[in-house]
């Protein structure tokens, strides 16, 4: 429920015309929320400027005042560091503390979510990756079996994946050292889960900016993924629940490769109408 404190509260307004859900009315010249239509966005507690809201439904410690020096991020500073980051496949051997996974999550849990749903939820992997890579492995050989045995015009396209899948699952039980093309011998993985792919993803996104803000790399292995659609096996192990699914496979440790420059792009396709 959100609440409104009637002694700060000015009867200014200012949370009522910006509620998009029109829960807040004035009354007896002070706010009053209904919650009836309310989603618990929190907007008016970041508009009041008396401080005057708060909410029972989540942890009020979350709050922080807005200050420049604190808050902002020049815009250029910004860009360059989007364009800097890489993909990272070379790891050190070296394990990333729960203290950075944990701030890389919080990025996750700050990111917007449609409705305000917050339905994304985190999966870190470190002492089971093992044993989750091998269960991937598997799926990719079984769906790689498939695509090579039910070739078509809809699926020659994935004929090298399915080969290349066939070939890591075959490297990884014969081999005493295989090649790790799956999570490239990374400490940690942080699988992101949600029945909303849009927010999931969204939340990864701002993941992976903080995942080069504390100094590590990252890796989303789209053929973990794709090995865990529908693997009943796997999301057994991740205890997932029902509607969940794994939107994103962040595989994250210490770069063992240091980048010295941007790289170019292809110009931007833009409509201006």
């Amino acid at each position: 429920m959100m609440n409104v404190d009637k002694d700060k509260c000015i009867g200014c307004g200012l949370c009522v015309k910006d509620c998009f859900a029109r829960d807040i009315e004035i009354v007896g010249g002070k706010a009053k929320i209904n919650n009836v239509t309310c989603f618990k966005c929190g907007h008016c507690i970041a508009i009041c400027p008396k401080n005057a809201v708060t909410t029972d439904e989540y942890n009020m410690e979350d709050v922080k005042n807005y200050n420049k020096e604190d808050f902002t991020v020049e815009a250029e500073n910004l860009l360059n560091f989007i364009k800097f980051r890489r993909t990272i496949r070379h790891f050190k051997n070296k394990e990333v503390e729960v203290e950075k996974l944990s701030k890389i999550i919080e990025a996750g849990r700050f990111t917007q979510t449609g409705s305000n749903s917050q339905n994304v939820s985190y999966i870190v992997v470190r002492d089971g990756i093992e044993e989750l890579k091998s269960m991937a492995l598997e799926s990719l050989k079984e769906l790689g079996q498939n695509i090579i045995s039910n070739l078509n015009p809809q699926t020659i396209g994935f004929k090298r994946y399915a080969e290349m899948w066939i070939s890591m699952y075959e490297d990884y039980k014969t081999n005493e050292n295989p090649k790790d093309n799956l999570f490239f011998n990374a400490p940690t993985i942080i699988l992101v889960a949600s029945d909303s792919q849009v927010n999931a993803a969204l939340a990864s996104s701002n993941m992976e900016l903080m995942t080069n803000a504390v100094g590590l790399g990252t890796f989303f292995s789209g053929f973990f993924v794709r090995a865990a659609q529908g693997n009943k096996k796997i999301m057994d192990y991740l205890g997932l629940k029902e509607g969940q699914q794994i939107v994103t496979c962040m595989v994250i440790g210490y770069p063992d490769v240091k980048y010295l420059r941007t790289v170019p792009r292809k110009n931007p396709e833009i409509c201006w109408k």
